[in-house]
């Protein structure tokens, strides 16, 4: 392995430790090291240097903080996280310390790939796009320790329900946790409102209705440090909005005047935003200015349904409602688009579909998922700690008024659980950070709030 991937490997293991009180400026932290190695990795020749800093940074570090504990659940080393394209699993972390790899051994599948990149894409295609960076074997002895020695279906069992929503008045179109939080989760509906509501600790409360929009809320995205919403609207305009306060900071109309469908902040700068309309245009905005970037709006082939950006925020893809994907190089300087590729897949409805992205940029279907869509547009997710357990999952929602979870590493029987309680199509789902709680929402307007089986955490 690359010796920049065991640097991050070595921050990222005693990443707990920075600002304990801050995990948004962890996050920060360790996308910024990302990047900044990735970018001098090609230049630099001679190795030795770089293996030199790591003995000398992983001394330092260890002298500072100590050699982090193993219980620590909170720790990166409990996780798997994909940067630039790579996969950093507990086995890289492990191997900078040799007590840990000594105690602790396992094996487990590693499939790269240099563009590897984790999506979430909706619509009337509803695919879900991913290199599946790391799927333990049945033989990986500290996967199953890790859960505890229960099956995937086991650790995605429900004790019932924590807490229902009924705040809004219409169809509730998503449903998010606040990055790297346990407790608050915001929802947008097409009563033209959205809500932020905390549920832990008992008992759930509506904090506050952010009310401004005069037709349906489509869409919405927490920014990195919780303190922002942006959310977008059918009355074609984007408005930003004080989570504190509950009012609106900003209200930015959308240049060709169409309805709005998706929005997206850049995962490294939170000043630039992408939103998808009807017209068939993809922009991106500056959020100080309220304007769009020269050379930052493209046309493609349907409504922008769904925005994805890779890690690095230097490609976007777009699904849209003619069953096309287009990806786009980003220029973070200027914000300008530039049209990469466009892909046309035939129509599958009633399913959701797993594609790898080759290095080149060309996608391959890896699995197919049978669920109700047809008419919704209907959403799904990756669970959020997917690693080191026997197989990986992706929850959804579904036209029959149900959610599913799969086991992506498997070819038959994949659904491993299937919870029952909503009595309309289920358009969105979202766990928070510790999968302690899981969020689905539906057509009519309710929100349910799930609690997992057993201790509340990380699995």
């Amino acid at each position: 392995m690359a010796n920049w991937q065991q640097i991050l490997a070595l921050d990222a293991k005693y990443n707990a430790y920075r600002a304990p009180s801050n995990p948004q400026f962890r996050t920060l932290y360790i996308k910024r090291r990302s990047q900044l190695l990735r970018e001098n990795a090609a230049g630099d020749k001679d190795q030795s240097v770089r293996r030199d800093y790591l003995h000398t940074r992983a001394r330092l570090l260890s002298t500072k903080y100590g050699s982090p504990a193993i219980s620590d659940q909170g720790s990166i080393k409990s996780r798997s996280f994909s940067f630039g394209g790579r996969s950093i699993s507990k086995s890289t972390i492990e191997s900078l310390d040799p007590k840990l790899a000594e105690s602790r051994k396992y094996h487990h599948r590693r499939q790269r790939s240099s563009g590897s990149v984790k999506f979430n894409l909706d619509g009337p295609m509803k695919r879900v796009f991913d290199s599946i960076e790391v799927v333990p074997t049945r033989e990986a002895e500290a996967s199953r320790a890790m859960a505890g020695g229960k099956s995937v279906s086991e650790n995605y069992a429900f004790a019932g329900m924590h807490h229902i929503f009924d705040q809004h008045t219409d169809a509730v179109t998503s449903v998010k946790f606040a990055n790297d939080d346990k407790s608050r989760v915001a929802c947008s509906s097409v009563d033209g409102t959205l809500s932020v509501c905390q549920v832990i600790p008992p008992p759930a409360t509506v904090i506050c209705m952010l009310k401004g929009h005069t037709d349906a809320v489509s869409d919405f995205q927490w920014s990195l440090s919780n303190d922002i919403i942006l959310s977008v609207s059918f009355d074609s305009t984007a408005r930003l909005w004080n989570v504190a306060s509950g009012e609106c900071i900003r209200t930015i109309k959308d240049i060709t005047g169409a309805e709005l469908h998706s929005c997206l902040f850049h995962p490294l700068n939170n000043n630039m935003f992408v939103t998808g309309n009807s017209k068939y245009f993809v922009q991106i905005i500056n959020v100080s200015t309220g304007k769009g970037y020269k050379g930052g709006s493209c046309k493609i082939t349907g409504i922008g349904m769904s925005l994805a950006f890779d890690p690095t925020g230097r490609t976007l893809w777009v699904g849209d409602d003619k069953g096309s994907l287009s990806s786009f190089n980003v220029d973070l300087t200027n914000g300008k688009l530039i049209r990469t590729r466009s892909i046309l897949f035939v129509y599958l409805f009633n399913s959701l579909c797993l594609f790898r992205i080759s290095p080149n940029g060309s996608l391959q279907l890896k699995q197919r998922f049978s669920i109700r869509q047809k008419h919704a547009r209907v959403r799904s997710t990756f669970c959020p700690l997917m690693s080191f357990r026997q197989g990986a999952c992706v929850i959804s929602g579904s036209e029959d008024m149900c959610v599913y979870f799969f086991d992506i590493g498997k070819e038959k029987k994949a659904c491993v659980n299937k919870l029952l309680g909503h009595s309309a199509p289920v358009l969105d789902v979202c766990f928070n950070c510790d999968e302690s709680l899981l969020a689905s929402c539906d057509a009519q307007g309710m929100v349910i709030i799930w609690k997992r089986e057993g201790k509340q955490g990380v699995l």
